[in-house]
C-alpha cells in the first residue's frame, strides 16, 4: 500500500530561466538524454482549476455569513446547479459570491511526521464549492441562485465575496533537469492536497506552507524531490529496501546499510574476505559522495561488516 506519494517531498523554487529549451546548451558534466532531460509539456488549467481548487488561509474573519437551506428545505439538503438558496447575513442583489467550505479531515492519520501541526500553522483549509449570484434581498434572508458548482451546497457553508481570478500564462514545452542540484532558493513543503489526496499526478492540486510571505507569486513554478530518507522513515515503504537483491553469480552485492533504515544515520561500512585482507569503505559523506545514497554499505557475501556510526546531513536524491 503506497502512501504520501507528495506530501514527503520538499519543494525547491525554480525560475523559470532555471530550466533549458529545446535548443539550449547541455550543462557541463552531463549527457543529454530523455531520462535527464525529459521534455516538461505543462497542461494549462482551466475555469475549474482556477476557480475550485480550494487554498489554505487564515480563519474568516466574520462567520455571521452563511448558506441557511435552500428552496425545497429540509427535504433536500444539498443543492447545486440552477437551485436557490438561503443566505444568512447582509447582501447586495445582482452580486455574486463564492460558497466554500472550512474542512476538517475526520482521518487523524499524518501522512507524514507533524502534518497536522505544519497544517495548523499555514492555516485553515476551505474548499470552494460554487458561485451564486444574489437575486432577492426584500426577505430576512437573501435568496441566491446556484450559476455553478463544483460540489454540493450545504447549510452551513460559509459564504465569500466572488474575486476574479486572471488566466496565467505557462510556458511551452521545454527541457527538464530532473538531477539538477540544489538552487539555494526558497523551499517548503507539500501539507496537503485538495480532498485529502495522498497520491496525485499531472492537475493535482496541493496547498504549500509558503506562498507571498517568501517571495512566490502566481505563474512561478517549483520542482518537487522527495529524498530517499523520507521512504526509509515510511513503515511500509521501507521493506522494499530490506529486500534480498543478490544474484547466486555475484561476487559483490550492494546491501543497505541497517543503520540508515534503523536510525537515520549514515555509517562507513567495512567488509572483509576470508581470503583477502582488503577493505571496502563507502558512504562516508552523502555530501562528498557521487553513488546513490541507498546503497551505503558495500559487501562481499559471507563477510563480516562492522559499523562506524557517523552523523550526517539529510540524503537527497540530486
Amino acid at each position: 500500500m503506497k502512501k504520501a506519494v507528495l506530501f514527503l517531498m520538499v519543494l525547491s523554487a525554480t525560475a523559470l530561466m532555471a530550466q533549458q529549451g529545446a535548443g539550449d546548451a547541455t550543462p557541463a558534466g552531463t549527457v543529454q538524454t530523455s531520462i535527464n532531460f525529459p521534455t516538461e509539456r505543462v497542461i494549462t488549467p482551466n475555469a475549474s482549476d482556477l476557480y475550485w481548487a480550494g487554498f489554505v488561509s487564515k480563519p474568516l474573519g466574520s462567520k455571521n455569513d452563511f448558506v441557511a437551506g435552500g428552496l425545497e428545505s429540509p427535504f433536500s439538503t444539498r443543492f447545486a446547479n440552477g437551485e436557490a438558496i438561503y443566505l444568512n447575513g447582509k447582501y447586495e442583489a445582482g452580486q455574486q459570491y463564492t460558497i466554500v467550505r472550512e474542512l476538517v479531515d475526520p482521518n487523524r492519520y499524518e501522512l507524514f511526521q507533524g502534518q497536522w501541526s505544519a497544517l495548523k500553522a499555514a492555516g485553515q483549509p476551505y474548499e470552494e464549492l460554487a458561485r451564486v449570484q444574489v437575486i432577492d434581498t426584500r426577505g430576512k434572508m437573501a435568496v441566491a441562485r446556484v450559476e455553478f458548482s463544483c460540489d454540493t451546497v450545504l447549510s452551513g457553508d460559509y459564504v465569500v465575496p466572488f474575486v476574479d481570478k486572471p488566466t496565467t500564462a505557462f510556458h511551452a514545452p521545454m527541457r527538464f533537469d530532473v538531477f539538477a542540484p540544489a538552487s539555494g532558493q526558497v523551499s517548503g513543503r507539500i501539507i496537503l492536497a485538495k480532498d485529502f489526496d495522498s497520491e496525485l499526478g499531472t492537475g493535482g492540486k496541493v496547498y504549500l506552507n509558503i506562498g507571498s510571505s517568501q517571495g512566490l507569486k502566481v505563474g512561478d513554478f517549483l520542482r518537487a524531490t522527495r529524498t530517499y530518507e523520507a521512504t526509509a522513515r515510511d513503515a511500509v515503504e521501507s521493506v522494499s529496501f530490506r529486500a534480498n537483491t543478490k544474484e547466486p553469480t555475484q561476487t559483490k552485492a550492494t546491501v543497505v546499510n541497517p543503520s540508515f533504515l534503523d536510525m537515520n544515520r549514515c555509517t562507513w561500512a567495512t567488509a572483509s574476505s576470508s581470503t583477502s585482507n582488503s577493505f571496502y569503505n563507502f558512504c562516508s559523506d552523502f555530501g562528498k559522495e557521487k553513488s546513490f545514497p541507498l546503497f551505503c554499505a558495500f559487501a562481499r557475501s559471507l563477510v563480516t561488516r562492522t559499523p562506524f556510526h557517523q552523523r550526517h546531513r539529510t540524503p537527497r536524491l540530486w
